[in-house]
């Protein structure tokens, strides 16, 4: 048994990793796109398969983000052809992902989109969770597979492979964490570490920092919301479409319902405070959040009970085609009306915060903030370092803009695990793992999170 990681080894994007149950029969997990300045090292085209897929016997998925499924239409064009596993809500969300990155990455041609779409729905095979299912065997080994709730974004997981040697019954456990979610993250459960693993994949977006409590960073969000509205400035929050944006429509429902009594000032109730959505991908996927509402933690459900709609709430505004879009950048950036905006993409690469951030970043009155990753090389972060200095400057669409908005940074809202979580993710293992291969992350939270491990874990191999 041995690994290839053919993405994310060396950096935080392009997650994809090959595991090996026999020379003449692999796994693969992942098959997502690099973003940002990151790009496979010995591979000139970072979206090319430039492996061999003759020994995969299935692809499993953990959750639908782009830099862990975007890489799907090359992985077919390459001739794969088995089945495509994952969770039965990332099922349902496949479809939507994969339809905007073919047309973004590949064509607009709506006939080639929708054959595209129907042979990956094909193979696709929905496993529920918590149970073993049985993958393959031959005359010297068998595989099974469970999938494990990661927290992450809904329909997220991690799986643990059980390979048993024949005729022995000698058996292995290998754990791919995909991406684990921060405690206490709205709407989903917070991810349990499986009871043994003799190797873990472990990612380590995170692995060298602590995140804000959930109180505190619900507290630092409301604080930099009323501030920005006390300029009389709009507040922009880039976001992924999946995940992000359903968490922070979560939380902002419940700060305006706890502050429904108060005003931010004298002219502007919490209550009548607009949130828009400006993202056509994000509301499609909140619909399916909401369809998926089975999912939802046990808070959330209480949420429910309660009669309110944390993802369809009274202040809530959509914005869906691009000419409602650009009326609603002009209005905002002309009038200087209160509004949170949350719009993709989630590291400023692409989508319509882009325009969001042209008109409105130069100036003062409003505000920037990021509740999620970075990646090197992305416009998200370059703001994110020059902007808090009052006198950086960023290029979008080859223009030079000026950063004038406050710009803050809340990493309390991450969707993935810090490095405490990360570390209790493993030694809350009944039997701790022998090895330890850190993915998903830049060197110096590699670096941190294997040195917290090694700590905890001294008899055990770790590897960046």
């Amino acid at each position: 048994m041995h690994i290839i990681h053919h993405g994310s080894g060396q950096g935080v994007t392009g997650s994809c990793h090959q595991l090996f149950t026999h020379p003449e029969h692999s796994l693969l997990i992942d098959c997502g796109l690099f973003q940002g300045s990151e790009e496979a090292a010995d591979n000139p085209n970072p979206h090319t398969i430039n492996f061999d897929i003759s020994t995969l016997r299935a692809l499993l998925i953990t959750h639908v983000h782009a830099d862990h499924v975007g890489r799907l239409p090359w992985l077919l064009a390459a001739g794969f052809t088995g089945p495509i596993l994952c969770s039965p809500p990332s099922a349902e969300m496949l479809p939507l992902v994969l339809e905007d990155s073919f047309t973004l990455s590949i064509s607009r041609n709506t006939r080639d989109r929708g054959a595209f779409i129907k042979q990956v729905m094909q193979q696709v095979k929905p496993l529920a969770y918590k149970t073993w299912f049985s993958l393959y065997e031959t005359d010297t080994h068998r595989v099974r597979l469970r999938l494990q709730r990661a927290g992450h974004i809904l329909g997220s997981c991690y799986f643990e492979i059980e390979i048993t040697q024949l005729p022995s019954k000698q058996k292995q456990i290998v754990v791919f964490s995909g991406d684990l979610g921060a405690s206490y993250t709205p709407l989903l459960p917070a991810p349990r570490s499986p009871w043994r693993a003799d190797v873990v994949v472990l990612e380590s977006t995170y692995g060298d920092r602590l995140h804000q409590h959930r109180r505190h960073r619900r507290r630092a969000l409301q604080q930099v919301v009323h501030q920005a509205l006390q300029n009389k400035g709009t507040v922009m929050i880039p976001a992924f479409s999946i995940g992000r944006t359903q968490e922070l429509l979560y939380e902002l429902e419940s700060i305006i319902h706890l502050e429904k009594d108060r005003v931010i000032r004298a002219d502007l109730p919490w209550t009548a405070l607009p949130v828009i959505v400006d993202s056509p991908l994000a509301s499609n996927f909140t619909e399916i959040y909401k369809k998926l509402n089975r999912w939802w933690d046990t808070e959330a459900h209480a949420t429910l009970r309660q009669g309110r709609n944390p993802l369809a709430f009274e202040q809530l505004i959509t914005v869906q085609g691009h000419d409602e879009h650009l009326r609603m950048v002009h209005h905002l950036a002309q009038s200087g009306r209160p509004a949170i905006v949350i719009a993709g993409s989630g590291m400023c690469t692409a989508g319509r915060i882009v325009n969001y951030l042209k008109h409105l970043l130069p100036d003062p009155r409003h505000a920037v903030v990021f509740v999620g990753y970075q990646a090197q090389g992305t416009p998200g972060r370059i703001i994110q370092t020059y902007g808090p200095r009052g006198d950086g400057y960023v290029i979008l669409d080859d223009d030079r803009i000026d950063i004038r908005a406050k710009v803050e940074t809340l990493s309390g809202y991450s969707a993935h695990a810090d490095q405490a979580e990360l570390v209790q993710f493993v030694t809350r293992m009944r039997f701790p793992p022998k090895r330890i291969h850190l993915v998903h992350g830049e060197l110096a939270a590699k670096s941190a999170l294997k040195k917290a491990l090694q700590t905890k874990l001294p008899n055990t191999e770790i590897s960046i």
